[in-house]
């Protein structure tokens, strides 16, 4: 199968995943790798404008990692995940959006 686009994590993306458990971390990376062959918006899904979220429900917990995409190299295209939450509540925190929007205004500038 052919990958569509690669996946960077920024820093807090790095440190989210690194503060999540082995199985947890493991399951996220699964479908992040997953979702970059296959078009599934239960693993990756546009939340608003620019801003997407790689989504993973395991044991019970609705594991999400914020991304935008980077074209502006024409060959390579890039997903930028910018920060992960956990998920208490069926709808995403309108903050949690804001803060993805701001991180990539800034990595764009």
């Amino acid at each position: 199968m052919e990958i569509k686009f690669n996946v960077q994590f920024l820093e807090e993306a790095s440190d989210f995943l690194d503060s999540l458990d082995e199985k947890t971390k493991e399951k996220v990376i699964y479908n992040i790798k997953k979702s970059q062959v296959v078009s599934d918006k239960e693993l990756f899904k546009k939340l608003k404008d620019e801003i997407w979220e790689f989504r993973t429900l395991f044991k019970k917990s609705h594991i999400r990692l914020f991304a935008f995409w980077d074209k502006t190299d024409k060959m390579d295209t890039v997903v930028i995940t910018t920060h992960g939450i956990i998920k208490k509540t069926g709808k995403t925190p309108k903050s949690e959006i804001e803060k993805a929007e701001k991180i990539r205004r800034d990595y764009f500038e």
